[in-house]
């Protein structure tokens, strides 16, 4: 099998593969070694290899984050781009975790964590399953206020941008706003521009 062709056969499933997944579908160990030298690869986790001409930031990096780090929640950045609430494109993945807990960032995917207080971590889940992986992010809701929340660190410009995504998808749930505001301490930053665009 050429390179080209083991090329191809990533591209046709996603761009990620297990070894054993590769291996099933004619890709040698040599191949994979030889595409990882060859700087074609990137060996995400172990086991686990992506090409490296993907594009940026997908559901494939959050299944990979969230498959070493089952306690990660998707959030800001990311979670905005997968609920479709911004115009950037994450070149990280953005994770919440507890106050408490102590993580080793692989070399791959990139990845932004957040240490927050308990309170602030739990609010909001929601749990999707993507390829058989069990994903965890917070909901639009708690995703709009905590951009507001660091917006020092998303900007303000990308806060204010999600709510006006929010409010086009026409069921704006202030109560879970005003909720969320409360438990991380933005209510008096997150108010006006909330009563500007109701």
């Amino acid at each position: 099998m050429k390179i080209k062709e083991a090329e191809n056969i990533f591209k046709s499933n996603g761009g990620q593969l297990k070894m054993t997944e590769a291996l099933g579908l004619g890709i040698s160990r040599y191949m994979l070694y030889t595409m990882k030298d060859k700087g074609m690869l990137n060996q995400v986790a172990r086991g686990v290899y992506r090409l490296k001409s993907m594009p940026i930031q997908s559901e494939y990096d959050i299944v990979t984050v969230c498959s070493i780090f089952p306690k990660a929640v998707i959030f800001l950045i990311s979670a905005l781009f997968y609920h479709k609430m911004t115009t950037q494109i994450p070149y990280d993945v953005y994770i919440a975790i507890p106050t408490n807990t102590r993580i080793r960032l692989p070399d791959y995917p990139p990845i932004k964590s957040y240490r927050i207080s308990q309170n602030t971590y739990s609010a909001g889940i929601e749990e999707h399953i993507i390829d058989g992986v069990k994903i965890k992010i917070y909901d639009p809701e708690k995703t709009l206020v905590d951009c507001f929340r660091f917006r020092n660190k998303v900007g303000l410009d990308v806060a204010i941008e999600a709510l006006k995504f929010y409010r086009e998808r026409g069921r704006m749930n202030l109560i879970k706003i005003s909720e969320y505001a409360k438990i991380c301490k933005v209510e008096k930053v997150i108010h006006p521009y909330i009563e500007a665009v109701i």
